[in-house]
């Protein structure tokens, strides 16, 4: 069985991330050499983590009443760490940054490398980028799309707590509270 590099990785999440996925991790990566310049952590079990957290929601590993980072961390414990040179504390590291990569979950992470995807996810989530994902996931009702962003903002407005990561939020809250004030303008109060 040969193993698996992050090329690999990368060109998996393409052909299964519906075209979405691999793009969110591009950003998550760029947005950790930011947040996480100060930072010591392990970069390559992190990148790993990047390209895998979402894989729980991909269609040929979605099962519609599992938690998609929970879903996630199954599917990267079974079938894709087993085929990555990594340390077990590698793969340790990996798995608890993917299940608690959500912003739904509440519970603390425990490493540097959790901390960094969770808040680069977090992120992902707000600015323009967030406004558009929040219309992209469906369905096609303005009102529907408006309340889960409005709701997703709202969860993650204080829950940065890394200084870079602060910083960036700010600006993309601001980016956002923008595209929030048009959209109600131009709907004429119809959400």
């Amino acid at each position: 069985m040969d193993l698996l590099t992050l090329a690999d990785l990368e060109t998996q999440t393409l052909t299964a991330g519906e075209g979405w996925a691999l793009a969110h991790v591009r950003r998550i990566l760029r947005l950790v050499e930011d947040i996480g310049a100060d930072l010591t952590y392990d970069a390559h079990a992190f990148a790993v983590a990047a390209y895998l957290h979402d894989w729980g929601a991909f269609p040929r590993y979605v099962q519609p009443t599992a938690d998609h980072a929970l879903r996630s961390r199954q599917v990267a414990e079974s079938e894709i760490l087993p085929r990555v040179d990594l340390t077990a504390a590698q793969v340790a590291l990996i798995l608890d940054a993917i299940e608690l990569h959500d912003y739904r979950d509440p519970r603390p992470v425990s490493s540097t490398e959790a901390l960094l995807l969770r808040e680069a996810d977090f992120l992902d989530f707000l600015g323009a980028v967030g406004f558009a994902r929040g219309f992209a996931s469906g369905p096609k009702d303005l009102a529907t799309c408006y309340r889960r962003i409005l709701s997703r903002r709202d969860a993650l407005r204080d829950r940065f707590t890394l200084p870079r990561a602060q910083k960036i939020a700010a600006v993309r809250l601001s980016t956002m509270a923008q595209c929030l004030a048009w959209l109600e303008e131009e709907s004429f109060g119809y959400l």
